[in-house]
């Protein structure tokens, strides 16, 4: 089957300067991997002949670390007819004035959203001064702010305030894999673990976006890769598509989770945070026998 594919997420590099408790993609100052430009107009292209996707977004890691690969990455996919968001940490933005020198060749790009950070993992406070002045600078310059992600720290209320600066803030449930996995689960409360009988995030038989990561895992769910960019054209792997004859997806589309424990008589615990940390544990013990499928090692927190 062919993906309905809407979007293309480019994990341009898992190096950040920071190293977040909750992160997906174990982001840290120890990662590796970055995109070429050549690799980026090769999944471009690749992405342009499915005629399905409309929108590009440019992640981390912290893609303002590689800044020229980033902003070269806005143009080609602006060329591309797509639509462009691009997620960012906001460290660069350390004034207001410095800041709208970063954003300058963002805003002369056409169709070009910003998708920023701003929480407990980031900072001291929920709101943070970096957020501040990016928002305050991409208001100046009429970069539009599609919103801010503040992801919900364990036991903590939610403020009540929703916007920085005018840009609307969007709050995030934890999700219990990646780095949170190892670090978050001990203050989460827990569930039987047969309870969880579906994925919460994604559905593999409708997929409308994937992560394409630098080295060239494209990925339906961060640690779940459907074949390699690098290795196999990015629309035949699309094209051809199939997550029944995935072994990996196959059980988690038929029951979520729990299936997958049974398809393979796995150990498992009694109770576990959510789905997603049921699903990541299993899948760190099915590495070795899908290394292929369950990686690269950076998802599972190995940076060597």
């Amino acid at each position: 089957m062919m993906l309905p594919l809407k979007g293309v997420h480019f994990l341009l590099t898992y190096r950040c300067d920071l190293e977040c408790d909750h992160c997906f993609v174990w982001g840290s100052p120890k990662g590796k991997g970055v995109f070429t430009v050549a690799q980026v107009r090769n999944v471009l292209t690749e992405a342009e002949k499915l005629g399905t996707v409309d929108y590009v977004s440019i992640e981390g890691g912290e893609p303002f670390l590689y800044y020229p690969i980033m902003v070269k990455t806005v143009e080609e996919a602006v060329k591309h007819g797509f639509r462009v968001e691009i997620l960012s940490n906001c460290y660069w933005a350390t004034c207001a004035e410095d800041a709208a020198e970063w954003l300058l060749p963002i805003a002369r790009a056409e169709g070009v959203k910003l998708s920023l950070s701003s929480d407990l993992y980031h900072g001291d406070e929920w709101e943070t001064s970096e957020v501040k002045s990016a928002v305050k600078a991409a208001n100046a310059l009429n970069v539009e702010v599609s919103g801010v992600i503040s992801v919900k720290y364990p036991n903590t209320e939610v403020p009540s305030k929703k916007e920085i600066e005018g840009a609307k803030v969007d709050f995030w449930d934890l999700w219990y894999r990646g780095r949170a996995f190892s670090k978050l689960t001990e203050k989460a409360s827990k569930k039987p673990w047969r309870e969880f009988t579906k994925c919460p995030c994604e559905d593999f038989t409708k997929q409308e976006r994937v992560h394409v990561d630098p080295f060239g895992f494209v990925h339906v769910c961060q640690g779940i890769s459907i074949g390699n960019a690098w290795q196999k054209p990015f629309s035949k792997i699309i094209e051809e598509y199939n997550p029944t004859e995935n072994p990996i997806l196959e059980p988690l589309v038929r029951g979520g989770p729990v299936v997958l424990v049974e398809k393979f008589g796995l150990p498992h615990d009694e109770v576990y945070a959510d789905a997603c940390h049921l699903c990541y544990a299993v899948r760190s013990m099915l590495r070795d026998k899908y290394p292929d499928i369950l990686g690269p090692d950076q998802m599972y927190g190995k940076f060597e």
